[in-house]
């Protein structure tokens, strides 16, 4: 009876500590993060400013494309850099901060943290962070956890790098097979309003082959949709966040 009593005792505690992990991730939900979580969801405070981020790279394959893009349309964003892909391509990491843009941390993998594993959570972050430094060449403030899913080992592991965990308002479903430029512009143009941040990827390493390409195609239809609309694209040092 003391065994059984034991184990329920530790089932729970086991499913408590859990519990905590997992809490900080609600915010992924989209009430709260039009509510509680507004900052942590990268709703800034000018209204005539949008964030542009993308994910998952630096790509050789697909990045070029895109920064060559937002020359082009004179435009600035934040990249959320995975270090695994900084790491084979850190050249590419100090080209797109010399151009002007901002570099940020999406993690070293790109993999759900469901699970509790502080060390692991904070070894890897470090990791992450310290590349981005070294490799653009200018300290990250902001930290995008993998699938927008922000638990509290990878929570804690941010606080203690001085990042800020920065989600996203709208997004074009860039990454599917089906996409296209004309698509993630239709799925966007909802969410693009004053204080905004757009998350898309400029990478394909995480997404269905060649899904870059319709963010490539969609990137002159949010630039033109936000210039007739007296909108600036930018990054989220610009963005004046709550």
């Amino acid at each position: 009876m003391d065994r059984a009593r034991a184990a329920r005792r530790a089932a729970l505690a086991g499913a408590g500590v859990q519990l905590l992990h997992l809490a900080p991730a609600a915010v992924r939900l989209t009430p709260l993060r039009r509510t509680v979580a507004r900052g942590l969801a990268g709703r800034g405070t000018d209204p005539r400013h949008i964030a542009l981020t993308f994910d998952d790279g630096p790509d050789p394959r697909s990045t070029p494309y895109v920064l060559d893009a937002l020359d082009r349309l004179d435009v600035r964003a934040t990249f959320f850099l995975l270090g695994a892909m900084l790491e084979r391509a850190p050249d590419l990491g100090r080209e797109l901060t010399e151009r002007g843009h901002e570099a940020a941390v999406h993690g070293w993998h790109h993999r759900q943290q469901w699970y509790p594993a502080p060390a692991r959570d904070l070894r890897e972050l470090r990791r992450a962070t310290e590349a981005v430094a070294e490799l653009c060449g200018a300290r990250p403030r902001w930290y995008r956890p993998p699938y927008g899913v922000l638990t509290a080992g990878p929570a804690l592991a941010a606080r203690r790098l001085g990042l800020r965990p920065v989600l996203w308002t709208a997004w074009g479903r860039d990454w599917t097979e089906q996409a296209t430029g004309d698509s993630v512009y239709a799925t966007a143009r909802p969410g693009l309003t004053g204080g905004a941040t757009l998350l898309l990827h400029d990478s394909d390493c995480t997404s269905a082959p060649d899904s870059w390409r319709a963010t490539l195609a969609a990137l002159p239809l949010i630039a033109a949709h936000c210039q007739t609309r007296s909108l600036t694209l930018g990054p989220l040092r610009h963005h004046a966040l709550r």
